[in-house]
Formats: structure tokens, sequence, C-alpha cells
């Protein structure tokens, strides 16, 4: 198989971007290359060429720049040609780190939107603490607003990609609110609820609270881009700022403290492990049709590792395909909200 990868996007590219390519590479030995970004930069970097195809580009795509004519302008830029890679059939798939509004956008005009799915979702794999499978949540920021049609197929597609890739037999969906009962929320969320409380196929199981996301309250969570975005970094964040105060108060309580941490080291980096969100990848753009994933901007090599290892995993089993085929052969159109 082979992947496209944007080398110029994120905070610390082509840095990480190369050292997580060469460390997926040399693990597997099915995976190929094609590596676009500023010779001059990039070039460098790499350390062993083997099935890593350098593409020179001239352009790159910054984080402040409209993202639709970002993509229609620069030509030459490393996100469209890798898009356009995916597009052309020389590639299997697409990595970046960069901007999120053009990534989509290079999704949506180049790779192409799955027939019957209105917008595509951003949908990232995030812990919970009780099992070893997480839980998906989208969408996350692709759109900013939703109509409740839209919060309808992101569950269809999460409850799809929670099956196939996941491997969880009857995903749990949950609609994110701000309280558990049905009457619950803004207008777009009670009308999201009646579709989601009426659609076949799925394991609806109402709505779910911000609070109980981590304790794995739900397989699949649906939730419209503008609430999602806040969520996910109010997790993110959160999870950062609690496994350095644990380690912070470890090292600063003196030694009792210290071999406190020594004895119970195993299971506090038990703990760590499972937060660690790197491990699960990147944010899959649902409903294109060839699997586009945008790791994080501060993502490092370790990030781009495992999220190289998601992208093979969605290739290796022809998750996408499935995808077109299924809503070619289902209608997307919501359910009667009765």
């Amino acid at each position: 198989m082979k992947i496209a990868v944007d080398a110029m996007g994120g905070d610390d590219a082509p840095d990480v971007v190369v050292a997580g390519v060469e460390r997926a590479r040399d693990e597997d030995t099915r995976l190929e290359f094609l590596l676009f970004g500023d010779e001059q930069r990039v070039r460098p970097l790499i350390k062993n060429d083997e099935r890593i195809t350098l593409v020179p580009t001239t352009e790159e795509i910054s984080g402040n720049e409209a993202p639709v004519q970002a993509i229609r302008r620069k030509k030459d830029a490393s996100m469209v040609r890798a898009a356009r890679a995916v597009k052309d059939g020389e590639a299997d798939a697409l990595l970046s780190l960069g901007s999120t509004g053009a990534l989509l956008a290079a999704g949506l005009f180049i790779v192409g939107r799955i027939k019957g799915i209105d917008r595509p979702g951003l949908m990232p794999t995030l812990p919970a603490a009780t099992n070893d499978h997480g839980f998906v949540m989208l969408d996350v920021g692709a759109n900013a607003d939703n109509r409740p049609v839209h919060l309808y197929q992101y569950a269809v597609m999460g409850n799809f990609y929670a099956k196939d890739v996941r491997g969880i037999d009857n995903p749990r969906v949950g609609l994110l609110n701000n309280g558990t009962e049905e009457h619950k929320g803004d207008e777009l969320h009670q009308e999201a609820h009646k579709l989601l409380a009426n659609a076949e196929g799925l394991n609806f199981i109402g709505n779910v609270e911000a609070t109980g996301l981590l304790d794995g309250v739900a397989d699949v969570v649906v939730t419209d881009g503008f609430t999602g975005n806040a969520a996910l970094k109010a997790v993110e964040g959160t999870a950062h700022t609690l496994l350095h105060a644990l380690k912070d108060t470890i090292m600063n309580s003196g030694v009792k403290g210290k071999l406190g941490g020594l004895l119970l080291r195993n299971e506090i980096r038990g703990v760590a492990d499972k937060f660690d969100a790197s491990r699960y990848g990147g944010a899959v753009l649902l409903g294109l049709q060839a699997p586009v994933v945008k790791a994080h901007g501060a993502a490092d090599a370790r990030t781009v590792y495992y999220t190289i290892k998601q992208v093979a995993d969605m290739v290796d089993k022809q998750t996408i395909a499935k995808f077109v085929q299924y809503f070619e052969e289902h209608t997307m159109a919501a359910p009667d909200a009765e």
C-alpha cells in the first residue's frame, strides 16, 4: 500500500513527519510512501529512502490562509499535491499535520465526497478509562454549523467505522448534549435525538454528557462541529494537565513521595499509556472517497507513527471502499422524526 504524506504541515514539520514515516516503514514492509515537500528541507532528514519517494514541491499552506482559496491558488503546495496523488490513484491514502480547514477543502474538492454524504465529519479516537478501544467522536471541527440530518449521518458513519476498524460488534451511539433527558438541548439536538431514536441499525443509547466521555459511556459520540471541537480540546487539555500534575506531585513531594511513585511506577505508567491520545492515531475525515487523516499540528514523531498505523489499517481493511458500497446501497436520508 502507498500513503501520500504532506511533509510540510505541522508545528515541527518536516522533522517529525520524516521520523515517523521511517519508523513505520521499518516496521511494516508493506508500506510505501510518497513524501511531498521542500526538497532542500526534507531530503537531508531521510536516513534511508527505501520505499520512500520524495516529490519536491515549492509551496506550503499555513493555518492563517483561507482554506478554499489556498487550495485553489497554491497548486504546488505539498498538501494539494498529496491529495492529487490520492485522486489520481497514485496513493491509497493521505496523511497531513497541516491546516484542518485546508485539508477538508482538499478532501472535498480534490479527493471527492462520497455520494449521499452531505458533509464529511472530522473524527478522532479518544481514550476511555473503562476499555482499551476508546471511543470515536464526530464532528470535532470540520463544520461549525450543522443540521439534524448531518448528525444522523455522522452517527451512521461513526457506527460503521467503530465496527469495521475498532472491532466493536454493537457500538453504543450517544448524542453529546447538556443533559441525558431526551428533551434537553437546543432545537438542533432535540431534532437530532428524534432522528437517531428512529434510526434502524443503530444502538442509540440517547443523550450523553461530557462528564461521562472518558468513562466510556458510549463507543460513538455524535455532536456538531463547534461543540465537538470544544469538547475535544477540553478532554485533551484535562488529560495532559492531570498527568503532568501527577508527575510534578511525585517529584516535588520529597523522599516519601518519590518512593511511593517508584513503587507504583507500573500502575502510573499504565494510566499514562491509557490516556495517551497519540497511540490512537489521528482524526479521520469521514465521508470522503479515500482515507484522509489529520494528525495534530503539534504531533511528534511517535504520533505520526501511530497515525500511519491507523491509516494502514483502514487501507488494509478497505474501510472506505466498504463505506462507498454501503452508502450506494442504503439511502442516507434521515428517518422520519416522530
